[in-house]
């Protein structure tokens, strides 16, 4: 069954092109865009962008609870947005690379809004 009407010029080489990138697994980007869609997230995003930081700081700036940020953090790891080093007994966040080329492209987003 065809939902194309015959009246409607397209070629089989872009219909088997728009069937490919349909098709094509996005769950990865997909992701990154569901971690995105929380204010607290790309808060600690641009946070992140001025510093290498604890969850004790973003206990103290935001007045949630330790367990809701380093839940909210490690969302934000496994999008491969964040990573964290040891410092004696803290963990200090920071942006990898990928999360600064995401930030940029949301404030660049939020600037042509």
């Amino acid at each position: 069954m065809t939902a194309i009407p015959p009246s409607y010029d397209i070629s089989s080489e872009t219909l088997e092109k728009v069937r490919s990138l349909v098709k094509e697994d996005v769950e990865d980007i997909a992701f990154i865009f569901k971690v995105l869609s929380d204010p607290i997230r790309i808060g600690i995003l641009k946070a992140l962008n001025t510093d290498n930081l604890c969850v004790c700081v973003f206990v103290e700036v935001t007045n949630q609870r330790y367990s809701f940020l380093s839940y909210h953090l490690k969302l934000l790891k496994e999008a491969k947005l964040v990573d964290y080093r040891k410092k004696g007994k803290f963990l200090m966040y920071n942006l990898t690379e990928l999360g600064k080329r995401i930030l940029d492209i949301v404030m660049e987003i939020k600037e042509s809004l």
